[in-house]
């Protein structure tokens, strides 16, 4: 163990690619090297962009974890995998992370295939303890000793599904640690020489011992054992915050100090020897260490590249107002215009382009946390009552509300206007957070309209229409800068369900729908074809898509949505419905998960560049 300590003088994380390398090093070199690893961390995302203040966070606690437990054996479950990145670091993927979030490289996510430490994919929040108390009940069907920790921002707590797992485990009984990383909600205040004094009692053998001995001498006089339960529940509830907890079936142990290291050891290894349901509450601070991120952990949560000295944050450049944008200066000014706009967002305030309007109207904004499926019914509570109600929300996030869509808002027919921002391709994120599926499964829902703008203007006035319309309905609208369309000064909507001819051709019509009208352009000045910009998949319009038909040899679908069920087979079903008999030649997302890149590589795998289309096209008409 001398020559360890020798070697550490030059770099302590050159010498760690795995946790057995970590589990080498002595107690006292772990914040040497957790300081190496903060230091690691923000050089190498200011490289690549990524997630950034949530992994500052935790690294005290990653490096515990790993030294504490045998992982890959002891089964280590991350919650979405914004705080992750540590993690990777310290799992055989250090040399690798100048690749994360770009094509072929590291995910950002957690990623089963990726590594065997990754016990869990993850991309989406609230998953960790349904996924462990999965894993538990597995083991001890199988009879497998291990341990099953899941890692669970306060974030992520907010959500329903994960008091449902809560709740299941703490029934069942099963051995299964939860860590609470609580970095922003403050749940709880006592952080310092007391509640870290008690952590210690109460996660200490002696106590455990003393408390099950007391409890099984005290069975024989039931009388006894409820006063003596009822007085623990009692002294604990006045001296931490974890009555909710215990209340659920866990040893609730905390809050501790998520970056004093020599007490995370001692509480994980005295919490590693207890079974059943366990809870460590561990507050950390969001951006730890790196000082912008510290003053703004918000901005730093997701960043581009950045200099890792100044956390001056380099420009996207590019012409064009974000969608995000546009959405934004639509909800101000219908807002000022009609008091009954109420907007809500399940914790996307920032990414779906509500901060304005959180502070221009604050009694008329609402942040549900993660909390997709309440968000929905909130809006339909809402418009139940006269109000008209904005759901600002990502594409892949309401797939989490498909029920409340169908059931709280289309089948009563509410006046809901949902903003689905992130649809199509998100570039970086990958797979987990592209917005593939929406028009696939919204299209099939009775009552609800679906709008998708070609432009920033477009956007802005579909916005407006789909507030106007009476019902539910839908604007879908890609991930960043549109083509560079100025947003005329006009508050009006669109024709309702009408489509419009961007250019007379020949032989072939392209249907383009949102997005995906630039490329079609291209492609219809090459081949001399007419080009339709759809607008809307429901209702679709129906006298245009019948005159394309009947003066045309070939109508082409070109769409950023999954084929299977999307406006190419909207279009196909139409035809059908109408007796019409004729070629389509259908251009979408592909039947796979496209891994992260950037957005035009990620088109360039689904053959959805507009050379990959002519070459296509052409293709087609020599064989036909």
């Amino acid at each position: 163990m001398s020559s360890t300590r020798e070697q550490s003088s030059s770099s302590l994380l050159e010498q760690v690619d795995l946790p057995e390398d970590l589990r080498l090093l002595e107690a006292d070199q772990l914040q040497p090297l957790a300081d190496e690893l903060r230091e690691f961390l923000v050089k190498s995302v200011s490289r690549t962009g990524g997630h950034l203040a949530a992994g500052l966070g935790v690294v005290e606690l990653t490096v515990a974890l790993h030294y504490v437990f045998d992982t890959p054996r002891d089964k280590l479950i991350w919650d979405v995998g914004h705080q992750a990145y540590p993690h990777k670091i310290l799992t055989g993927r250090r040399e690798r992370m100048d690749s994360l979030r770009q094509k072929g490289g590291l995910s950002g996510f957690l990623k089963c295939s990726e590594s065997e430490y990754d016990a869990f994919g993850a991309g989406h929040s609230s998953t960790s303890i349904s996924a462990a108390l999965g894993m538990a009940i597995a083991a001890k069907t199988e009879n497998i000793q291990r341990e099953h920790i899941a890692v669970i921002g306060d974030g992520a707590l907010s959500a329903g599904m994960a008091f449902e797992a809560l709740n299941h485990a703490g029934a069942l009984d099963m051995d299964l640690l939860v860590v609470l990383n609580d970095n922003d909600m403050s749940i709880s205040n006592p952080v310092g020489a007391v509640s870290n004094y008690l952590a210690r009692v109460l996660s200490s053998r002696f106590y455990n011992r003393m408390r099950e001995g007391g409890k099984n001498v005290l069975g024989v006089m039931p009388g006894m054992r409820d006063l003596m339960d009822r007085w623990e529940e009692h002294m604990k509830g006045m001296l931490i915050p974890g009555t909710l907890f215990e209340e659920l079936g866990f040893n609730y142990i905390g809050p501790i100090d998520g970056h004093d290291l020599p007490l995370l050891l001692q509480t994980l290894r005295n919490m590693k020897q207890m079974r059943g349901p366990r809870f460590l509450h561990v507050v950390t601070q969001k951006g730890k260490g790196f000082a912008p991120a510290e003053g703004d952990p918000c901005v730093y949560h997701g960043v581009g590249p950045f200099d890792p000295d100044t956390g001056e944050q380099n420009g996207s450049g590019g012409e064009g107002q974000t969608y995000t944008q546009v959405f934004s200066d639509w909800i101000c000014d219908q807002a000022a215009k009609d008091e009954r706009l109420l907007a809500i967002t399940p914790a996307m305030c920032e990414g779906s382009g509500l901060v304005r309007f959180a502070m221009e109207f604050p009694d008329r904004y609402f942040d549900v946390g993660i909390a997709e499926q309440h968000a929905v019914t909130l809006a339909a509570g809402m418009a139940c009552d006269g109000m008209k109600p904005v759901v600002a929300i990502y594409s892949t996030f309401l797939q989490r509300a498909y029920d409340q869509l169908i059931h709280d808002v289309a089948l009563q027919n509410l006046d809901v206007t949902l903003a689905v921002d992130r649809a199509g391709l998100v570039g970086a994120d990958g797979a987990t957070h592209a917005g593939a599926f929406d028009l696939s499964y919204a299209r099939c829902i009775p009552n609800m309209a679906i709008l998708a703008p070609a432009d920033e203007d477009e956007c802005y006035r579909m916005l407006q229409a789909a507030w106007e319309h009476p019902g539910p309905a839908m604007v879908r609208y890609p991930r960043g800068k549109g083509p560079g369309v100025a947003v005329l000064p006009t508050h009006s909507g669109l024709p309702w369900g009408k489509g419009e001819v961007r250019r007379e051709g020949k032989a072939v019509a392209l249907l383009c729908f949102g997005s995906m009208l630039a490329a079609g352009l291209e492609v219809a000045e090459e081949l001399d074809a007419t080009l339709v910009n759809m607008r809307f998949i429901k209702p679709l319009d129906m006298d245009l898509l019948k005159e394309m038909a009947a003066r045309h040899e070939l109508l082409v679908t070109l769409e950023e949505n999954a084929l299977m069920g999307g406006a190419g087979s909207a279009v196909t079903e139409a035809l059908s419905g109408e007796g019409i008999s004729l070629p389509v030649l259908q251009f979408g997302l592909p039947d796979e998960y496209l891994e992260q890149g950037s957005q035009q590589e990620q088109l360039e795998m689904a053959g959805l560049t507009a050379p990959q289309i002519l070459e296509a096209l052409r293709q087609y008409l020599s064989n036909s």
